[in-house]
């Protein structure tokens, strides 16, 4: 990660616990109850921390164990609010609340660039990727009104473009017929040991797939849903733009092999 650029994860002893207030949860599988943005989590306590913590899963609150701000948490508590906290600050909490989500896709936006810039394949559009990158990495350090006022979607658009240059370029050098399954409906899709080296899976649904043994290397995984898929023994060596949030919400275990610097779920068998 290039040195000018805000921590890219979660910091949630730097946070004021803005993803167990600001955002919304539904009653599912993923979590026991309903809340509405900007309320309190039943299970927050007064220091910022989680009450069940260490029994999220076992509560019903799976769906926190997923989330990942990309740390946008501790930006917004001690940049944006110079470490003044909703609770001895409420003036300024509705604002707080509003510029996290912000700020999140700000940091989610750094992430896949930065990881586009380690890619030695795409060296043809790095210029343009720096140049994007210190234009979001600028808009992280503005004010609220600013950033509540920003038009994410047309910077999103912008840096887009750019990453499915840089995903062409990396893919293009995988050997043989390379698989499209953009968007694509895989849910519960049985695709154990499937051949998707190179594959286009950008925004593919495979909720509770199979993909048990499948070899992912350099498959390009931008805003694939993962959740419940079996990646046990499947590889995902340089697999293009997978994030820790899309490996949480999945199966794996000691076989399933992860590139860096994302980490295995300590929830993985």
């Amino acid at each position: 990660m290039h040195h000018s650029l805000p921590l890219l994860q979660a910091d949630c002893e730097n946070c004021f616990a803005l993803c167990c207030v600001a955002l919304p949860f539904a009653k599912s599988t993923d979590f026991a109850v309903n809340k509405p943005a900007g309320t309190p989590c039943q299970n927050l306590r007064q220091d910022f921390r989680c009450g069940i913590h260490t029994r999220l899963r076992d509560q019903g609150f799976q769906g926190c164990t997923v989330f990942d701000c990309f740390g946008a948490g501790q930006q917004v508590s001690q940049v944006t609010f110079g470490g003044r906290d909703w609770r001895t600050h409420p003036a300024g909490r509705a604002e707080m609340f509003d510029v996290f989500p912000v700020m999140r896709r700000l940091h989610e936006l750094l992430f896949y660039v930065d990881q586009a810039l380690g890619l030695p394949d795409a060296a043809q559009v790095h210029p343009e990727l720096r140049r994007l990158l210190a234009e979001t990495e600028q808009w992280t350090r503005a004010d609220a009104a600013a950033l509540v006022a920003l038009d994410v979607a047309e910077l999103r658009g912008r840096i887009n473009t750019l990453l499915l240059k840089t995903s062409e370029l990396v893919r293009a050098k995988v050997p043989g017929r390379r698989k499209n399954h953009r968007g694509a409906d895989l849910m519960g899709a049985r695709l154990s040991g499937a051949n998707l080296r190179g594959a286009n899976l950008r925004g593919a649904y495979l909720i509770a797939a199979d993909l048990s043994r499948a070899d992912l290397r350099t498959a390009d995984l931008i805003g694939a849903d993962l959740r419940d898929a079996n990646l046990r023994g499947a590889d995902l060596r340089g697999a293009v733009f997978l994030t820790q949030p899309q490996l949480n919400a999945a199966q794996g275990d000691p076989a399933t092999r992860i590139p860096p610097p994302l980490t295995r779920p300590t929830h993985w068998t």
